[in-house]
């Protein structure tokens, strides 16, 4: 036993834990200054300087590019990724089934997974250029350095944050929405100017209901939609997009207790605060709970999780595509 500490003792001791240590730091001072790169992200990239942007300009793209999707599609499934996920292109196999599910269930609908909801310039972690080999020493980390991978969590953490805040999450959103709509247009070519309005449905887990309500607002003012918003286990505020989404469902496990910050963290969503955007959704029946299965918040048992659930027979990501499709928002899709 003694040997055993001992040699826990020495490798707290080495470069590792040291790295580990340097590495906190620099995320520590990178997460106060995180507000400052959002507002200079925006300032480079608006002609207004900073002023709400009143359009949306979208690149050209001819309907020979589509990949086989019917001409007049006019549903978009967009997936945000909880915040543990390191980029767009790293998803679990678990969330690749989970979208090929709803791909293959809802073929008038364009499924959109390139959208990176912790950046408001759409770039994976791995994109950043001076704190990238830090964010691939925490996804790649094996063993006693697979701790490690809080570090990413923490990271993104940061721009929940921001997307909920009421200083800087204007600016963020509008990031996160512009990115929702150019890679809506990547999949299949989309017209802001279209009589007929666009289903788009939002799916966010963890961290991402948040962002994708964030970006709810500024969709719905450049796009002629109606907007779902969908909650995988979401922790979300109770202010952004509860006035513009049409509706709003949010689905539970019963053993995710994660999804209950929500509504602690947030004065907006809690019982007494009956003037908010989230309890007059709420009163309106324009937002509604489910509880989706014996899910946790993540891993082998969570919401995209490969194992079987007990006394179900099948595994917990089919638990959630299935009370995903039980929704009351496929009927327009499914019969166009």
């Amino acid at each position: 036993m003694l040997k055993l500490i001992n040699n826990i003792l020495d490798w707290l001791r080495g470069g590792a834990f040291r790295l580990l240590i340097l590495a906190g730091v620099i995320l520590a001072i990178w997460g106060i200054l995180s507000p400052i790169g959002t507002v200079v992200w925006w300032l480079t990239q608006s002609e207004t300087l900073g002023w709400k942007r009143q359009s949306l300009q979208l690149p050209a793209r001819s309907n020979s590019g589509s990949t086989g999707k019917p001409r007049n599609l006019t549903c978009y499934i967009v997936f945000l990724t909880g915040v543990g996920d390191f980029s767009t292109n790293e998803l679990t196999e678990g969330e690749e089934d989970f979208l090929q599910g709803l791909a293959q269930t809802h073929q008038n609908c364009a499924v959109v997974k390139d959208v990176f909801p912790y950046s408001a310039a759409n770039e994976n972690l791995g994109g950043e250029r001076l704190l990238a080999p830090v964010w691939r020493f925490a996804n790649e980390a094996k063993g006693w350095l697979g701790v490690a991978d809080v570090l990413i969590k923490i990271r993104n953490l940061w721009r929940f944050a921001i997307s909920a805040d009421e200083r800087y999450g204007p600016v963020y959103n509008q990031g996160i929405a512009i990115a929702i709509a150019e890679q809506m247009n990547a999949a299949h070519p989309l017209s802001p100017d279209s009589q007929q309005p666009l289903d788009i449905i939002l799916i966010g887990t963890s961290g991402g209901a948040q962002v994708a309500l964030g970006a709810t607002p500024y969709l719905n003012q450049w796009l002629n939609s109606e907007i779902t918003v969908v909650s995988v286990g979401g922790v979300f505020g109770g202010i952004n997009g509860f006035e513009q989404a049409k509706r709003v469902f949010h689905l539970r496990g019963t053993q995710d207790w994660v999804e209950d910050i929500g509504g602690i963290i947030f004065p907006s969503r809690w019982v007494f605060t009956i003037a908010s955007p989230f309890s007059r959704a709420r009163q309106q029946g324009r937002y509604q709970s489910f509880v989706s299965g014996p899910h946790e918040h993540d891993g082998a048992q969570g919401y995209f999780g490969k194992d079987y659930a007990p006394a179900s027979k099948t595994t917990y990501v089919n638990l959630t595509l299935q009370a995903i499709n039980q929704l009351p928002i496929w009927q327009r899709q499914d019969n166009k």
